[in-house]
């Protein structure tokens, strides 16, 4: 039986690192769980790799297919970006293992779809002020800073990522992100404790 091990945390809390760091490493074979965004591709990003980037006219064809899984909207100052993770025909869980990223919502909501025995919680938390320099620092890198977007997000993590919620999902282990290899060295314990 397949595992899908799934990375969440605010906004800057190391979510992308730790997934390309996994990938990059994978003695395990997991496979990408790529979910889908209307947001516009950031610098540096890549089509297919952190996301599959897609118009609202291509969201609306899966949703009328009823292929949606879960998803979510976020009413940004550049328009609504919806995220969401579509039945494209590429997971089976029963067979495979997997490696994906997403927000509390959607894992609450992948394993209703799939099941709990799959979905495996990768819960990683970063101090507020750090996550807010680190947020700072990212968007200082790119061509056009969206501040006020980083704002709104670190703003609404407060609310969709509160303890109650984090509780009812059934997140029960946490990984504390001040030190990137430390805490990646203990997500790989994790993995290799459910794999083997």
């Amino acid at each position: 039986m397949g595992k899908i091990f799934y990375i969440m945390g605010k906004s800057s809390s190391g979510k992308d690192s730790f997934y390309r760091a996994l990938m990059k490493k994978n003695p395990w074979g997991l496979k990408k769980l790529v979910i889908y965004t209307t947001r516009p591709i950031r610098d540096g990003e890549k089509d297919g790799r952190e996301y599959h980037f897609v118009s609202e006219d291509r969201y609306q064809q899966l949703k009328a297919e009823g292929k949606i899984i879960e998803e979510r909207c976020y009413d940004t100052v550049y328009g609504p970006w919806r995220y969401f993770t579509a039945d494209d025909g590429t997971v089976d869980p029963a067979r495979e293992n997997y490696l994906a990223i997403g927000t509390l919502e959607s894992y609450r909501l992948l394993k209703a779809h799939y099941g709990s025995r799959y979905l495996c919680p990768i819960y990683v938390e970063v101090e507020d002020g750090e996550r807010l320099k680190r947020a700072i620092a990212r968007e200082e890198t790119q061509e056009i800073p969206k501040y006020e977007e980083m704002c709104r997000r670190f703003l609404a993590d407060s609310r969709d990522f509160s303890e109650d919620k984090i509780r009812e999902a059934g997140i029960e282990c946490r990984f504390l992100n001040t030190d990137f290899n430390t805490c990646l060295g203990n997500i790989e314990k994790y993995i290799i404790s459910v794999l083997y």
